[in-house]
């Protein structure tokens, strides 16, 4: 099928903080350890550009652990079938590629969520995250106006991060109410180093108008973003700005694991103490099993690494400081819900999905994702309803039903690979 076969004993999927933690822990064990990622680096969002000179102690430490170890790097990997039980199918450098294991760990990250409003398509609304992406990347922000907006600790995180980089910070809009910020900020007081991080950000942008109860309702510009409404207290007001930094929180990626067959559990990959999936030989770590943070990630990726090693006991001495680590992600989970006025915030014009150029008012016609799939093609585009899907779910309460190969939008001489080559009936052509 391909000019490569890749083999290890233990396959990472996802560079992140959980893959690196896991694949160091399989290797440490003396297994033959692989991790394929998508981008050219390791890192993943949290730490994206990190590898070189690291700003952060904890990176700089996994990195030097991790570089030390026999780990093959699949970089510039994109996984987007299965061929069998222990085989995945990916392109690496536009070319098809069959990558085998024995035991496999998902640790695909999350993405953020957007919900669409009247503007948010304009050239300079992004995602919170993906405005310091690309600042990280080499984005010039030096005196740019910039509003962050949406909900989660991300937004301090962002904000922080582009002020540092010369941004205008103009304020940031936290659609949660205080009371609620109020709540989560005692339960950071029983974990210091959450409360330390915390406090730093703030202390970074204490200059920083910060509204809670507070969202965007509409973009302004005529060919690029020119200023942003916001909404707080029944008032509305306008705020001049070269950049919107908008992301409602995170949404798993879940999808390679809801291909491979593994059970979800409101919307996470359900795992067991031991982070295994419902599939014996498949492990999965940090977001996709729940948004819960870095350190969480990390000892997620640790647990799994150690269990898929055959090495439990060291994985289980690491259960009670995830327990802990939970409190916190369940914490977060309450305090940044979002809140049922969001639902109005797309007007029927207002497109839902940008692949397909389909307004919300088209949507509203049909009563669940496949209906509205089948007439619309919302989601058929190359983001594969990885933007309007969860949309979708909390504005009209639509589940997606189905997870079909490719993945990711692929070549076509990869797929006719991938169908010479035999492979499965339940994998390229998965009937769910």
């Amino acid at each position: 099928m391909s000019e490569r076969r890749h083999e290890s004993d233990v396959l990472v999927v996802g560079g992140g903080p959980a893959g690196i933690a896991a694949a160091c822990c399989a290797a440490e064990a003396g297994l033959r350890v692989a991790i394929a990622d998508d981008n050219p680096a390791l890192g993943g969002q949290i730490w994206r550009g990190e590898q070189e000179l690291p700003t952060s102690k904890e990176a700089a430490a996994w990195y030097k652990r991790f570089n030390q170890l026999p780990v093959q790097r699949l970089l510039g990997t994109r996984v987007f079938a299965q061929a069998d039980a222990h085989a995945l199918v990916a392109e690496i450098e536009g070319r098809t590629c069959e990558i085998a294991f024995n035991k496999l760990i998902l640790a695909t990250g999350a993405r953020e969520r957007f919900l669409p409003f009247p503007g948010w398509t304009l050239p300079n609304v992004m995602g919170a995250g993906g405005l310091q992406a690309l600042a990280k990347t080499g984005l010039n922000l030096r005196g740019k106006r910039v509003v962050v907006a949406g909900t989660g600790p991300l937004l301090l995180a962002v904000a922080a991060y582009l002020k540092h980089h010369g941004a205008d910070i103009r304020l940031i809009a936290e659609q949660a109410p205080r009371g609620r910020l109020f709540s989560f900020a005692l339960s950071l007081s029983r974990q210091p180093s959450k409360w330390m991080q915390a406090a730093r950000l703030r202390r970074e942008i204490r200059r920083v108008p910060y509204l809670t109860a507070c969202w965007p309702v509409r973009a302004e510009g005529k060919d690029v973003l020119q200023s942003v409404t916001l909404h707080r207290g029944g008032k509305t007001w306008n705020v001049a700005c070269d950049y919107l930094a908008c992301g409602f929180h995170l949404v798993p990626n879940t999808e390679l694991a809801e291909l491979l067959g593994c059970q979800l559990e409101e919307g996470r990959v359900r795992v067991d103490n031991f982070q295994q999936t419902s599939i014996s030989h498949v492990y999965c770590a940090g977001e996709p099993t729940g948004i819960g943070g870095l350190e969480l990630s990390l000892v997620e990726g640790e647990i799994a690494g150690y269990a898929a090693a055959g090495k439990i006991q060291s994985a289980r001495h690491l259960i009670a400081r995830r327990k802990r680590l939970q409190r916190f992600a369940d914490a977060m989970e309450r305090a940044f819900a979002l809140r049922p006025e969001l639902k109005h915030l797309p007007a029927p014009d207002t497109l839902m999905c940008r692949c397909e150029d389909v307004t919300f008012s088209r949507l509203r016609e049909h009563n669940s994702w496949r209906s509205a799939k089948l007439i619309t093609r919302c989601g058929m585009g190359p983001c594969q309803g990885r933007i309007c899907g969860p949309a979708a779910d909390f504005l009209l309460g639509w589940k997606p039903d189905s997870v079909r190969p490719p993945l990711f939008p692929v070549a076509v001489e990869s797929l006719m690979a991938v169908a010479a080559a035999g492979t499965s009936e339940t994998s390229l052509h998965n009937p769910r």
